[in-house]
């Protein structure tokens, strides 16, 4: 009697652990909610409001629309799921993970040539980054990002806005970088740019701890765009922001190569469409952001320097060893785009 309570209460605890991992399972690479619905799952390390992140709801609300409901997608926000980018990355290549918004950045790991787009001072301005993504040079790194064996398949580019540099003190020229000491993100480029122009590249520093690192004077200043530079309150301890535009390096909308194989090629496309649709939106969310952002500082006191046409030409004079070091093999690709649009 004893042993068939036993039983019973193992087959017992054994069907609550089928329905447990059944209700757990956040359905991230694919399942049906509902008769002949998929639900596939989007992660995005941004928090809600964020410009990608509105952009990714935008993405769910148009596949959904136009499949009639056949494919739902989920966005889990705030790294929920993966926590950094790479996570999601490695989830996409397994097919546990159907989409992912993500720095170019890790990309390039797979695809060589998305390194030269991330090169300083490349870009004249925002449009002419766009006008370069948009054309046939960033469709065929969108393509070979797939056709590089990662998984990974790139469905479009979303934007990151410019990252400038802001410091305690003024900057006007390459003479005043001399000796300031720069928090960068853990790139090798990023710190031999600070380096060519002067000052000193500092790693190790997370964003969460920009601002009392300026304020306990172990940094001088930092580098990122506007919404970042104001949500985080560094302005109120570096309240010089140098409007250069170093570098412009856009977020890429990933997919699972795995869970589209799964999916009706004809909803494939559809999903591809409405990715290719939402760059716009998400273009337009960022101006706004980035804008509001601009003004609620510039309010609390900023000092926005913008650089004259001589002293930009001579911080683009000082990259020449990183174009000559991680430009290497792709000159006609840095030519191409340096003549986009003129």
């Amino acid at each position: 009697m004893k042993k068939l309570a036993v039983l019973l209460l193992l087959a017992v605890a054994a069907v609550l652990l089928i329905l447990a991992v059944a209700l757990v399972l956040p359905l991230v690479a694919g399942g049906s909610a509902e008769k002949g619905q998929t639900v596939l799952t989007l992660s995005e390390v941004h928090a809600e409001g964020y410009p990608t992140t509105l952009a990714d709801y935008e993405f769910a609300r148009l596949v959904e629309e136009r499949t009639e409901g056949r494919i739902k997608i989920d966005v889990y926000s705030g790294g929920t799921l993966y926590g950094e980018e790479t996570g999601s990355i490695e989830a996409l290549q397994i097919g546990d993970l159907a989409f992912a918004r993500v720095s170019a950045s890790p990309v390039a790991s797979y695809v060589p040539a998305l390194n030269v787009i991330q090169l300083p001072y490349l870009y004249r301005d925002g449009d002419h980054m766009w006008q370069v993504l948009n054309s046939e040079i960033g469709q065929n790194m969108l393509d070979e990002i797939q056709a590089s064996g990662s998984g990974l398949v790139g469905l479009c580019y979303y934007d990151a806005g410019a990252r400038n540099f802001y410091t305690k003190t003024p900057i006007t020229s390459v003479a005043d970088m001399a000796g300031l000491k720069i928090r960068l993100q853990n790139n090798a480029m990023m710190v031999e740019m600070v380096q060519l122009l002067g000052g000193n590249g500092v790693t190790g520093i997370g964003p969460n701890d920009v601002y009392s690192a300026i304020q306990q004077g172990t940094i001088d200043g930092a580098e990122n765009n506007w919404p970042t530079y104001e949500s985080m309150g560094d302005y109120q301890v570096a309240p010089y922001f140098l409007l250069d535009g170093h570098t412009r390096v856009p977020e890429i909308l990933l997919a699972s190569e795995a869970v589209l194989e799964t999916l009706d090629p004809a909803d494939v496309e559809i999903i591809k469409e409405c990715a290719k649709e939402t760059q716009a939106y998400e273009i337009e969310q960022w101006a706004l952001r980035e804008k509001s952002s601009e003004e609620k500082v510039v309010s609390e006191g900023v000092t926005v320097t913008e650089l004259t046409p001589e002293a930009l030409a001579e911080f683009q004079e000082r990259m020449a060893p990183i174009y000559a070091e991680y430009g290497a093999g792709y000159e006609d690709l840095i030519e191409q785009i340096q003549n986009t649009g003129l």
